[in-house]
């Protein structure tokens, strides 16, 4: 029977983008990073092929092609991509080794600017797929099956691939003269308080 699988990693940055002060064609930031890895049993204790991440990475190209390659800032229980949500987008995938790496513009709706701030202000934050699938255990390794069907990519907390932080391909600011906790604070009050919603502290 088929359920909703998660795999979450941490999105680790590439010293050399950060101060490249990239965009998207459409003049949005850019992250770059792990999307997801086959063929390791990664922190929930499943297994992907890379047979099939193949298969669902090339049906999911058609949804980067058509800009609908969309994902949620946080991890909804569901299969439904409610677009309230909606913080990013993913440009381009491709493959380097059994990794699968990806450009993710990073949208300007509430949760984008949330999600921006926070990378911005050097906070990490973990990448995670949401697929539909059933699973069967292999001598306690959990196989995902042939049914899979990848729904999106998530932005999260706490990933369970371990490589899978993204990082902000941006432009050089200097936060280091700040405690970055105290910059990711204030930005995400000033943007709640300009959608008429300030926190009390």
């Amino acid at each position: 029977m088929s359920k909703l699988l998660v795999e979450t990693q941490l999105f680790k940055p590439k010293n050399l983008m950060l101060s490249e002060g990239k965009v998207s064609k459409r003049g949005l930031p850019l992250v770059e990073g792990i999307l997801a890895t086959a063929e390791i049993k990664n922190g929930n204790g499943r297994y992907y092929s890379k047979e099939l991440w193949e298969r669902e990475i090339n049906k999911y190209q058609n949804l980067v092609k058509e800009h609908r390659a969309m994902g949620e800032l946080d991890h909804p229980e569901s299969q439904i991509i409610n677009l309230q949500n909606v913080s990013h987008n993913i440009a381009d995938m491709w493959w380097d080794g059994d990794n699968v790496m990806g450009k993710i513009e990073i949208l300007p709706t509430p949760a984008g600017n949330i999600l921006k701030a926070l990378v911005e202000s050097g906070i990490t934050v973990g990448v995670s797929s949401r697929g539909m699938g059933s699973l069967e255990d292999k001598g306690g390794i959990l196989e995902v099956q042939d049914d899979f069907e990848l729904l999106c990519w998530d932005f999260v907390s706490t990933p369970s691939n371990p490589d899978s932080y993204m990082h902000l391909i941006k432009e050089g600011l200097d936060f280091s003269s700040q405690n970055k906790y105290t910059k990711a604070n204030s930005i995400i009050t000033e943007i709640l308080c300009s959608n008429g919603q300030c926190p009390i502290i």
